[in-house]
């Protein structure tokens, strides 16, 4: 009966936008089924939301990286419609920030990456994320509530970034003005981007021998200060523990 059900709100939902392009003749079909998908597409945030919320990271201590790490690049995803959930939810939030004690961890990184590699240098991807933007990401991510914490932390228990101790990154490469190959986009959320499967992958040829490189690098550099990864994602780190980030500061709200 499941089924069936699926199959007739399938039908009657096409049966609406069929409808709707109708009575909209100037309109594709293409426009229409566009202009339902942005209807729920959440609103990003404001310039004046981004103002106040970065003031109110900075009156909680946090530091701006690209202020406080000579050379290091920032892209927040989350600013893009270039991540998981195809959305902007961050609007006009283009500065990074991390607690200051995972600040300095990450300039150390950066510092050590640029005398090996003068060429290179670190490029984040997403670092602190209030907690009213991981709900922002958990009510509109389209999966049961049951398996919603394979991709995001659940808002009532909180991730290490809503805690800003945790950072998403790769490494940019300034003579090709592009980021290393590491073999998945950020945000790919299959086994080519788990650490855990590397090996098993590059045997099935679907990840190189040079993209496992070039993400050796990266975590050879950021493990040498501290940082720990995590089993499915390359571009993910972590400064502390959950218990430790629990132990040393607040949610960041």
């Amino acid at each position: 009966m499941k089924g069936l059900g699926k199959i007739i709100l399938s039908v009657f939902v096409l049966s609406v936008l069929f409808s709707c392009a109708t009575e909209r003749e100037t309109e594709s079909l293409e426009e229409v089924l566009i202009a339902e998908m942005e209807e729920n597409i959440p609103d990003s945030l404001t310039e004046e939301e981004v103002l106040s919320l970065e003031q109110q990271l900075i009156d909680q201590g946090l530091v701006n990286l690209e202020e406080y790490i000579p050379g290091i690049r920032v892209e927040l995803k989350y600013s893009t419609t270039d991540n998981f959930f195809g959305q902007d939810v961050y609007g006009e939030l283009t500065n990074a920030y991390l607690q200051p004690e995972v600040a300095d961890m990450l300039k150390k990184a950066q510092e050590k990456l640029k005398s090996e590699y003068p060429n290179l240098t670190l490029l984040i991807y997403d670092a602190v994320r209030p907690l009213s933007v991981q709900q922002i990401l958990w009510d509109n991510l389209d999966r049961p509530d049951s398996i919603k914490p394979l991709y995001v932390a659940d808002p009532k228990v909180g991730s290490l970034h809503n805690f800003g101790v945790a950072v998403d990154l790769t490494i940019f490469d300034n003579e090709s003005g592009s980021p290393l190959d590491m073999g998945t986009s950020y945000d790919f959320f299959g086994y080519e981007a788990y650490p855990d499967r590397e090996i098993e992958m590059m045997a099935a040829g679907k990840l190189t021998r040079a993209q496992l490189a070039n993400r050796e690098i990266l975590r050879r550099i950021m493990h040498s200060l501290g940082f720990l990864g995590i089993g499915s994602e390359w571009w993910h780190f972590n400064a502390f523990s959950r218990q430790e980030a629990g132990e040393k500061f607040e949610i960041i709200k």
